[in-house]
């Protein structure tokens, strides 16, 4: 799910600031992290998920794995 406002984000107790622009607000989202051999076998369901979040300025994605 997208969120549909940019927002602020924080990772721990930090905020986060677009890498590549410097900018503070972000729509989050999941994206499926594939492995070829799950997809082979029909079993992509089972593969790990990341947290995105892309900058409102520039678009820059930064990917987050949830933590263990």
């Amino acid at each position: 799910m997208t969120s549909k406002e940019p927002e602020p984000v924080a990772i721990g107790d930090k905020l986060l600031l677009c890498q590549f622009c410097g900018h503070d607000e972000f729509h989050s989202r999941s994206a499926q992290l594939n492995t070829p051999g799950l997809t082979f076998f029909g079993l992509d369901w089972a593969n790990r998920s990341a947290r995105c979040h892309i900058c409102a300025s520039c678009g820059y994605i930064h990917w987050f794995l949830p933590e263990p």
